[in-house]
């Protein structure tokens, strides 16, 4: 059982339902410094920026993929093309949402690519995300609760991973920009490079279909 009542699911309960994105510091000097360091071609510049951002990186991809495989090459590629184009960061996003677009370029290109080659892609909660043994479903669920409710925040998590999956790509990337990676209208904007009234409107209709499809659950 996902919700409790299905007749209704309001914003709030679908967004409550996504794990909440940890608060992320707003971006400011360190992110300025870190920059020029970069730009200057500081090879532990480098180290820091793959330190700081790796673990929502791949994420991030992984999400929007649905491929573990996938979102480890992705993460490689965006670290090496953020190196190379950093002479292009203009700062009008935080690096954070700057790193973030590049993912979902990358993760179009793949997604385009799997689709001419046909492969049906599915988006597994039990996955591995990193090099160990703990798998997507293992980060969601809190530890402090009794087997009973981690059983149906398991389920529930398994419940709405599907149903993001199934989405249309540009309501998918939307939704999860904004409800699980926890970024503004104006960063999912300069994110998916559309304006913030698209954005508005791909988050509207992606959670009106996610409701859709978990009204019965």
């Amino acid at each position: 059982m996902f919700f409790t009542r299905s007749m209704t699911i309001s914003d709030e309960e679908l967004i409550g339902a996504v794990p909440a994105a940890r608060s992320k510091p707003a971006a400011g000097q360190a992110d300025t410094a870190l920059v020029e360091r970069l730009r200057s071609g500081e090879a532990e510049a480098y180290e820091e920026l793959v330190d700081r951002f790796s673990g929502e990186i791949y994420g991030l991809a992984f999400r929007l993929t649905s491929d573990a495989a996938d979102a480890a090459d992705i993460t490689q590629e965006v670290f090496i093309q953020a190196f190379r184009s950093i002479e292009g960061f203009r700062g009008e996003a935080n690096l954070r949402t700057w790193l973030f677009r590049i993912v979902v370029n990358r993760a179009r290109n793949r997604f385009r690519w799997w689709k001419r080659k046909r492969r049906d892609t599915t988006y597994s909660i039990d996955a591995p995300i990193g090099d160990g043994d703990a798998t997507i479903a293992d980060s969601l669920i809190d530890r402090s609760s009794s087997p009973e409710q981690d059983a149906i925040d398991s389920e529930r998590m398994r419940a709405l991973t599907k149903a993001l999956a199934e989405l249309k790509p540009i309501y998918r990337e939307a939704v999860i920009l904004a409800d699980v990676e926890g970024l503004s209208y104006r960063e999912c904007s300069a994110a998916l490079g559309i304006d913030i009234g698209t954005v508005r409107s791909r988050i509207s209709r992606g959670r009106d279909e996610l409701r859709q499809r978990l009204k019965d659950i």
